[in-house]
């Protein structure tokens, strides 16, 4: 049975179960920062594309303990992200961020709640940028396309009109992910530069955002809020029987914890932040997310 995982770190721990030596066509370096464990994958080759069942690229994942409200510590740890989204980024330029989701189902709201908080400024320019010392603001534009039931258009085809328009450098796609462990579930954020397929998460796959599909780089930035059921019942029990005896008719069933509401919310904020840190360097996330919320 296939164990349902959209980070790359959880791939790669699976790959490498029972192995001694590195998976080929895979670097793996973590360190410790702001009270949160930062691991980047560089996937080189097909093998190491096939090995974790990912296409090349980069890959970093932050493990932070459980969020909680104290805003301090949360843009110590926002800073410190946003570089790392720095790093993936054109150095100049327009990026337009896309909150992919729908904000009706609540392990599904990452993206527009997260978009809701990052400040657009691409309309701040010219005598009135100068005039009110924001000249330095890099043009930002933000975007919650909602779903394909919603408005009868897929996501991936309202971005790439918009980007026909606006001609960004760069697009940051924002989506929530399955995870492996439900441990993880709100307090794992993964950046990549390989973009991000909408629905991927609970096996909705759509037309992914990628820089194929929309002519510019992609970066995606995910967190996971539900769980394999399947996946569950086979990391307890360890037979693929239990789990498929959790879903008889061959339906997938996600997982989502009974505080998803809270989890989200702070997970869109930090998430939020992080983008803001990584656009507008020089200013405060935190007042950056308010003034745009």
């Amino acid at each position: 049975m296939q164990i349902r995982t959209d980070l790359a770190l959880e791939a790669a721990a699976l790959a490498q179960d029972g192995r001694a030596a590195a998976l080929p066509g895979v670097r793996q370096e973590s360190e410790e920062t702001e009270g949160m464990r930062l691991t980047r994958i560089a996937i080189e080759s097909e093998e190491g594309e096939r090995a974790l069942g990912r296409p090349k690229g980069q890959y970093i994942t932050a493990e932070l303990p459980p969020l909680t409200d104290d805003e301090e510590e949360m843009e110590k740890k926002a800073q410190r992200l946003g570089r790392e989204l720095r790093s993936l980024l054109p150095d100049e330029g327009t990026i337009l961020v896309v909150g992919l989701g729908n904000e009706g189902v609540t392990p599904d709201a990452l993206g527009p709640r997260t978009a809701r908080r990052v400040l657009a400024t691409r309309h701040i320019e010219g005598e009135f940028a100068r005039s009110a010392g924001l000249d330095d603001l890099r043009p930002t534009a933000v975007f919650a396309p909602g779903v394909l039931g919603q408005t009868g258009v897929e996501s991936g085809d309202m971005v790439r009109g918009i980007c026909g328009v606006i001609h960004p450098a760069a697009v940051v796609a924002v989506d929530a992910l399955a995870a492996r462990s439900a441990a993880r579930l709100g307090c794992t954020i993964q950046f990549c530069d390989t973009g991000i397929a909408p629905g991927s998460g609970v096996g909705n796959n759509r037309k992914e955002l990628s820089a194929a599909a929309l002519g510019v780089p992609v970066i995606g930035l995910g967190v996971p809020t539900v769980v394999d059921a399947r996946t569950i019942a086979l990391e307890l029990t360890g037979r693929e029987e239990a789990a498929a005896s959790v879903t008889p008719r061959g339906e997938a069933m996600m997982v989502t914890p009974r505080e998803i509401d809270l989890l989200i919310e702070r997970a869109s904020r930090l998430a939020a932040m992080a983008i803001n840190a990584a656009l507008q360097p020089a200013y405060s996330p935190l007042s950056l997310s308010a003034a745009a919320g």
